[in-house]
């Protein structure tokens, strides 16, 4: 389905319904959707940090999630 095609038929069922929270929740996700959302800027340190972590694991050096949840069960002695 199109995108034109999609909004019609949001149109549509929106001038339907007379379910007012579910207005509302429509009306409130379309919001947050439309907001622009401000980019995270990473500090130096941070920047230094993943620039690290990406060495890591272009040399191996890295944890499964499997291998990882190994060591935390051996640290809770399971």
């Amino acid at each position: 389905m199109k995108t034109i095609e999609i909004k019609k038929k949001l149109i549509e069922e929106i001038n339907l319904s007379n379910n007012k929270d579910l207005l509302e929740e429509l009306y409130r996700f379309l919001n947050l959707e439309n907001e622009t959302q401000e980019t995270y800027k990473l500090d130096m340190e941070q920047i230094s940090a993943v620039a690290e972590a990406r060495e890591q694991i272009k040399k191996g050096e890295y944890l499964t999630n499997d291998d990882a949840n190994q060591e935390i069960d051996e640290w809770l002695n399971k």
